[in-house]
C-alpha cells in the first residue's frame, strides 16, 4: 500500500506484487496525466475512460475531479480489478464507477467517451495497442480525446495519425505522451 499526491490530491491505494508499479505511481502514467491536465480539461458531465486501469490510478484520480458515475474502468486482469474496487473505497469515491474485467474493449458497452486514457503495454507485440487504438477511436465522441503513453515513439505516432488523422506527442521523462482528437468518423476502422 502506498499513498501519493497528484496535483493536490492525496490518493492511496494498496496493490500486489503482480501488478504494474506496485510501489508507487510511475513515471508515465505521472507524464500522461500531466498532459492530460484534467483539473483544467474536465467537465462534470465528461465520459472517461480509464483503459487498462491496474490498480486504478487514473480513473480514481478522475472520479475526484468529476462525478464518479462518468467513470469507467477496464482491465484484462481480474487481480487489478478486484484491486481497484478496494482502492475506490479507500479513496471515497466507491459510488457508480463501473469497473469492468475486459480484454481491451471487448466488454464495455459504452462509447461517447469524452476521454480515454491509457498506459498500454508496449514491450510486446502491438497487438494490444493496435486494439485499443482502433477501437478507441469508434468509442470516443467527436471532439474527444485519446491519450496515451509509451517508450516508444514511431509506431504510436504512425498509428494514430492513421486512425486519428493526426496526433500530438510530447516528451517528457524519457517517455512520449500522445493526444489524438476524433474530429470525424471518415478515419474509422470497423
Amino acid at each position: 500500500m502506498f499513498t501519493c499526491t497528484i496535483n493536490e490530491i492525496e490518493l492511496t491505494f494498496e496493490t500486489n506484487k503482480t501488478s504494474f508499479s506496485p510501489l508507487g505511481v510511475d513515471k508515465g502514467t505521472l507524464a500522461m496525466l500531466d498532459v492530460a491536465n484534467l483539473p483544467q480539461n474536465l467537465s462534470a458531465d465528461d465520459k472517461f475512460l480509464d483503459l487498462g486501469c491496474g490498480y486504478g490510478v487514473v480513473g480514481i484520480y478522475a472520479a475526484k475531479i468529476i462525478a464518479p458515475q462518468n467513470i469507467v474502468m477496464s482491465d484484462v486482469s481480474k487481480s487489478c480489478v478486484e484491486l481497484s474496487k478496494k482502492n475506490t473505497q479507500l479513496n471515497g469515491v466507491v459510488d457508480d464507477i463501473k469497473i469492468i474485467h475486459s480484454d481491451g474493449f471487448n466488454n464495455i458497452i459504452d462509447s461517447e467517451f469524452t476521454i480515454i486514457l491509457s498506459n498500454p503495454p508496449y514491450h510486446a507485440d502491438f497487438k494490444v495497442p493496435k486494439h485499443f487504438i482502433e477501437k478507441g477511436f469508434n468509442r470516443l465522441k467527436i471532439g474527444g480525446a485519446m491519450y496515451m503513453v509509451t517508450k516508444r515513439k514511431d509506431w504510436y505516432k504512425n498509428k494514430l495519425t492513421a486512425i486519428f488523422g493526426g496526433v500530438k506527442v510530447y516528451e517528457i521523462d524519457e517517455y512520449y505522451v500522445f493526444r489524438a482528437e476524433k474530429r470525424s468518423a471518415k478515419y474509422a476502422n470497423k
